[in-house]
């Protein structure tokens, strides 16, 4: 039980599965020059939460408090903060990948990876949302300017990164092809995708063509496989930042490109996410919420791979 001095938050000692997730009691946070201290409402968890878990990544050994997405209510402002002020619901991405710690009753951050919370959604659609649109955002439109009219294939696309990227895609106007299992082709076209390949049943390498941007969520031997669908001087835009020079070699004697890039925290990219959502043309599909004493449930059914959309944690 939290104390005016404490909070809980869900923490590990040791890398491992679900079960390595307990609940612990930390001291309570105070936000330092240009940071804020929110009071977590929903926090998602994402694909790099488990891996990190398990495989310690970026942050190397524990312990650690992991979550990068947040959205809550200000309880206070360091100084030099004039973006916010105590009382305001916000939402936003914790810096990547140092930065973690959202699954928590408190949470410190920037002042500069928030933006306030649009009314028409609330903080469970707010709180699933940061990580893969910033993800998607600064892949499509920052990274590889995505105009309308052109054709953006995306992998894994009824995925948390994935199911976010054809939104963003379609509102920025561009002809929209993914690749998913079949029975969730419905799921997709219902978000704008113009074009669906089940990747169990159909190579994509032989059945697109003509591509000018890809979306690569997958890695491996999709990154190598999708330059051969853009079309001369097409580009494919990774999300796993790390990977042989093979990938841009073999780019270069095809006559693309191919950029890996890691997400990073940015108001501006969230406002134009808080804009999308105003506008209507961006949710996210939320697979199920947990209370922050269940984390170890939640990450278990992510661990299962077969979750469409996104898991959140929910704050009192």
């Amino acid at each position: 039980m939290s104390t005016v001095n404490s909070m809980r938050a869900i923490g590990q000692d040791v890398l491992g599965g679900p079960e390595v997730l307990k609940e612990v009691e930390l001291p309570r946070p105070s936000p330092r020059p240009n940071e804020i201290l929110v009071r977590m409402r929903a926090a998602g968890i994402n694909p790099t939460d488990w891996k990190h878990r398990q495989h310690g990544g970026f942050l190397g050994r524990p312990p650690f408090v992991l979550g990068w997405d947040v959205s809550g209510v200000v309880e206070e402002v360091g100084i030099g903060v004039a973006r916010f002020q105590p009382g305001d619901e916000v939402f936003g991405m914790l810096p990547y990948p140092f930065g973690h710690g959202s699954h928590a009753e408190l949470v410190t951050g920037p002042a500069r990876a928030f933006a306030l919370k649009p009314a028409v959604i609330d903080h469970v659609q707010a709180g699933a949302l940061p990580l893969v649109s910033l993800t998607a955002w600064q892949a499509l439109a920052e990274t590889a300017d995505l105009q309308a009219g052109q054709r953006v294939l995306i992998h894994a696309a009824a995925g948390g990164v994935g199911h976010v990227a054809v939104q963003i895609a379609k509102a920025r106007g561009a002809y929209v092809i993914g690749t998913a299992s079949e029975g969730k082709h419905d799921f997709l076209r219902e978000l704008g995708a113009d074009e669906l390949i089940d990747y169990r049943s159909t190579d994509f390498a032989e059945a697109v063509r003509d591509v000018d941007v890809v979306l690569d969520t997958i890695g491996d031997d999709y990154s190598l496989r999708s330059l051969r669908v853009l079309r001369p001087g097409g580009l494919l835009v990774s999300i796993l930042p790390v990977g042989s020079d093979e990938l841009y070699q073999e780019a270069e004697r095809l006559g693309v490109r191919a950029l890996r890039m890691l997400v990073d925290a940015s108001h501006s990219g969230m406002r134009a996410v808080a804009d999308l959502v105003e506008q209507g043309a961006l949710r996210a599909t939320i697979a199920g919420t947990f209370p922050l004493a269940d984390a170890a449930e939640a990450h278990r059914l992510g661990d299962t791979g077969r979750t469409t959309g996104k898991l959140v944690l929910l704050g009192e």
